[in-house]
């Protein structure tokens, strides 16, 4: 049986950082909002809580019953390690220092196993409000700073501990050593969950899940959706039958590249063109939420249409990964919605197919991994992501084809470029964005008043946060000047340089 790690989350922003840290150790693990507490059976090998916004002070901070876990090795973390504090008698206070950044430890108990291998003068990562003043006498504490007398404690003759500082940041230098030091010595994990175990487990559960079912696939081009067709394919073969819709809104050539390659995969797929379907239904639509809604309405009418056309159809397969999972759902209940993800949240009810999501539990860099373990060529791996509503959400404002051309050829220029200086690989999503604006220019001895390109390039490991590139001036130059001078219609091109957050990467 698989073996796991449950992180409940109060509604920390590291808390997804916490997730893949222990994964990054070969520990499976889930988080689960605090107030929807999974059932803790015997693959459960221990719990971690996690930082939150909210001060155990207040009247309607996050609260668990500490009893569901006696069974369970503890890890709480900041908010997490005060409310343990808390709810043993012990005295959590605002603080009247300063306990956000940088700080070193003054004392540590290098006997504890918590702190194995962690030396006074550490750096960690401190982001909290409150403070810890005092701890009841069956706690022993393992760690301070000049600053924070409880940094780390344990609950005497058991193996609950808790720490004030964040060891999931890349800041605490020796946070995977302390998490190694919880994962393997206090929960006894054996870090056996590999891309390659994943792929061996995934593809018998789904030959059993499936039988001789036959599954239906839309296929997007990208990396989930590549992904999650071979381990199905692996699995049963022709039964899985592979749908690929042209909406009108892929990039320049993508629909006849993509369709070559997923058939040189071996794949059982399927092309339909269904460019004026889409624009149809897009035309003087400008929100961008209705836009969305829209292109997925579309999509399922012409996905039906095909899946229909396979006879006895039982599943639809999705390339869901799990930050989809994660941002659809909070510590209260379902997010507010910043954006409508494309591939969470089922189907109609006349579409009748039940969904199997092999990826669900993964993030991006997992299912990289995974892709690789399967064998999947590098070129597929490292594409870019992609928006599901594909670049109707790159132009802001309503659509046209002749938008779509524009930014098509844009765009096309602006990623060649960045392979042919040698750029993509080293950038997790790029693409060019058509902006509803019009500036002057000049162009010959003529006045022009065309449309301005933004182009968006940034680094992340999952998309969970990102930062802008610092890519190379030369190349932007180079881009910028082809753009204006290829491209009919533009006259101008900017760079975004926001981070997420606050800025989202794609712009609707």
């Amino acid at each position: 049986m698989l073996e796991k790690i449950i992180i409940l989350d109060f509604g920390s922003q590291f808390t997804q950082l916490i997730a893949r840290r222990v994964r990054e150790l070969n520990v499976y693990c889930e988080i689960h909002p605090f107030n929807h507490i999974p059932e803790l059976d015997s693959t459960v090998k221990g719990i971690i809580l996690s930082g939150s916004p909210y001060s155990v002070r207040q009247e309607d901070a996050p609260f668990v019953d500490l009893g569901l876990f006696k069974a369970f090795p503890l890890l709480a973390v900041c908010y997490g390690a005060q409310f343990i504090a808390q709810q043993n008698e012990g005295d959590v206070q605002a603080s009247n220092s300063r306990e956000y950044g940088r700080a070193n430890l003054s004392h540590v108990n290098n006997a504890n196993k918590l702190f194995k291998g962690i030396n006074i003068d550490s750096q960690v990562w401190m982001s909290h409000g409150d403070t810890i003043k005092y701890v009841p006498d069956n706690f022993e504490i393992i760690a301070s700073t000049a600053d924070v007398k409880v940094a780390g404690y344990q609950v005497k003759d058991t193996n609950t501990y808790g720490i004030q500082f964040h060891p999931e940041v890349t800041h605490t230098v020796d946070g995977k050593i302390l998490l190694e030091n919880f994962l393997v010595d206090i929960c006894g994990c054996s870090q056996d969950w590999t891309a390659d175990a994943f792929v061996e487990t995934t593809i018998a559960e789904l030959k059993e899940k499936l039988g001789n079912d036959k599954v239906v696939l839309g296929l997007s081009g990208g990396v989930d959706s590549s992904v999650a067709a071979i381990l199905l394919h692996k699995a049963i073969g022709k039964n899985l039958h592979c749908i690929f819709v042209d909406n009108g809104l892929l990039r320049k050539d993508e629909f006849e590249s993509v369709l070559a390659q997923y058939k040189d995969l071996g794949l059982n797929i399927r092309g339909i063109d269904a460019k004026d379907r889409f624009l149809t239904q897009l035309a003087g639509v400008k929100d961008p939420e209705l836009k969305r809604k829209a292109i997925g309405r579309v999509f399922i009418e012409v996905f039906d249409d095909a899946a229909h056309e396979v006879k006895d159809v039982v599943w639809l397969a999705q390339g869901t990964i799990y930050p989809d999972i994660i941002e659809s759902v909070s510590i209260k209940g379902p997010s507010a919605t910043i954006k409508s993800h494309h591939n969470v949240g089922g189907l109609p009810d006349f579409m009748k197919l039940k969904i199997v999501e092999p990826l669900n539990t993964l993030f991006k860099d997992e299912v990289r991994r995974v892709g690789k373990s399967l064998g999947i060529e590098s070129f597929i791996l490292g594409r870019h992501p992609f928006p599901g509503p594909g670049l109707a959400i790159r132009i802001l404002g309503d659509v046209t084809a002749e938008k779509v051309a524009i930014l098509q050829e844009a765009d096309a220029i602006y990623i060649n470029n960045l392979k042919e200086a040698g750029l993509y690989d080293q950038v997790w999503q790029a693409g060019a964005i058509f902006l509803p604006v019009q500036s002057v220019g000049v162009m010959g001895d003529e006045r022009t008043y065309e449309n301005v390109i933004c182009l968006r390039a940034v680094e992340s490991v999952d998309g969970m946060t990102a930062d802008w590139c610092h890519l190379p001036y030369p190349v932007l130059a180079k881009i910028s000047n082809e753009i204006i001078n290829k491209v009919r219609g533009i006259n101008r091109v900017v760079y975004d340089i926001s981070s997420k957050p606050p800025a989202t990467i794609e712009w609707e």
